[in-house]
């Protein structure tokens, strides 16, 4: 396996004590699970100060070009992530501009979008949203019916989005529309749209059964998008498409920053197995469940394995299956984590996160409900098993 450079054993070192020495205060609302499910403006205020400050630290952005708001590192930005997640600090809020804004801009963008657009991902400034889904374009994500008509030198933007995590507080969009209808790949084009106060563009949420509305719908009547905003050529919103959920899909490492520790979940379970009595004994004296929160560490550390795996091209039979494997292991092994919390809790799962009596303040039923979120989004669990079987697998397209 890869090891540490000097320079990176002294980063991982300051990362660890600024981290101790910079720890935010608790919230005065607590705060959801994930930046998904971010409703109010103290939430939004709270976590954009926290991103600011550790993207100043050079916690964030450290592997991008300085003269993008990076710090100009190699391979720095994995230690920092680690180290985040080690020490719990709160979730980095732009979760879009991190994983899928920044690297395809990084990847596709002019330099002066790169410029202009790429310090406030890192920085969490300008929070970005996806609007790639519609209600006719979700596992099909190429039936886009929303359209860019031009008009000199720029494009008129009318159609429905679907699905858009944090657009309420969104400055900016990820913008697939179709350009022509001639072709269903090559017809569509990607924008970088500005959506907040933008006339002809209207957030409304949507409301989860969960009670959070971090989901909106957003809608565009002839709304107006300067040419300078498309990324990539005519028509290439499809090849562009494809890197964004590279990097959403996990198939691709950003160098923006927002990671977790994936032993973090098992050590909660443990946590609640210890506090939940049954029948006068704890859950944790008992062997099945005992059983169960050992199962899920041993996957937990095989996922953090292949992850270093992975990055040994000499130790991948193919060079994308562990890195396309990722979506479906990961999110099952959250929603799988969160079956078992509700299961070791038992009848007191019932208590929803209002309820003083709740275990863990109610985190298990909201984690599990919330779970689902993570199997569908970035493309079904199915359609990214349908992609490994054919891309790694070689296996025919199924009918």
């Amino acid at each position: 396996m890869t090891s540490m450079n000097q320079d990176q054993i002294e980063f991982q070192d300051y990362a660890r004590r600024w981290l101790e020495e910079n720890r935010p205060p608790a919230p005065r609302e607590r705060l959801p699970i994930t930046p998904l499910e971010i409703m109010s403006e103290a939430h939004r205020d709270y976590l954009q100060d926290w991103q600011g400050k550790v993207h100043g630290a050079g916690l964030v952005g450290a592997d991008y070009p300085v003269e993008y708001g990076g710090f100009g590192h190699d391979g720095f930005q994995r230690i920092a992530n680690q180290e985040m997640g080690r020490a719990r600090t709160p979730m980095l809020i732009n979760i879009v501009g991190l994983n899928m804004a920044g690297p395809t801009i990084l990847a596709h963008g002019t330099q002066e979008q790169k410029k202009s657009l790429i310090p406030g991902c890192l920085s969490g400034s300008e929070i970005w949203c996806q609007g790639f889904s519609e209600p006719g374009a979700g596992s099909d994500m190429a039936n886009q019916q929303t359209s860019a008509i031009p008009d000199g030198d720029n494009w008129i933007i009318n159609g429905h989005k679907v699905w858009t995590s944090l657009g309420h507080f969104a400055k900016w969009m990820i913008l697939i529309a179709r350009t022509s209808k001639h072709h269903k790949y090559d017809g569509l084009t990607y924008f970088l749209m500005p959506i907040a106060g933008h006339a002809g563009v209207t957030v409304r949420p949507l409301v989860k059964i969960t009670g959070e509305s971090g989901f909106n719908e957003v809608l565009f009547e002839d709304a107006i998008v300067p040419d300078n905003l498309r990324l990539d050529d005519v028509g290439k919103g499809w090849t562009v498409a494809m890197t964004t959920l590279t990097f959403e899909r996990g198939a691709a490492e950003s160098a923006g920053g927002g990671g977790g520790d994936s032993a973090h979940p098992v050590r909660r379970l443990v946590d609640l197995a210890k506090n939940t009595w049954r029948d006068g004994r704890r859950a944790s004296d008992d062997p099945v469940t005992r059983d169960a929160i050992v199962e899920r560490a041993i996957i937990a550390e095989g996922m953090r394995q292949n992850g270093r795996r992975a990055r040994v091209p000499a130790l991948c039979d193919h060079p994308m299956r562990l890195p396309l494997q990722q979506k479906v292991t990961g999110s099952e092994f959250v929603q799988d984590n969160a079956r078992l919390g509700v299961e070791i809790a038992g009848a007191h799962s019932t208590l929803y996160k209002l309820d003083e009596a709740a275990p863990d303040a109610g985190y298990w039923p909201l984690a599990y409900m919330n779970s689902y979120g993570h199997t569908i989004a970035a493309g079904t669990n199915e359609i990214q098993r349908n992609i490994l079987g054919e891309r790694v697998l070689g296996m025919p397209k199924s009918k």
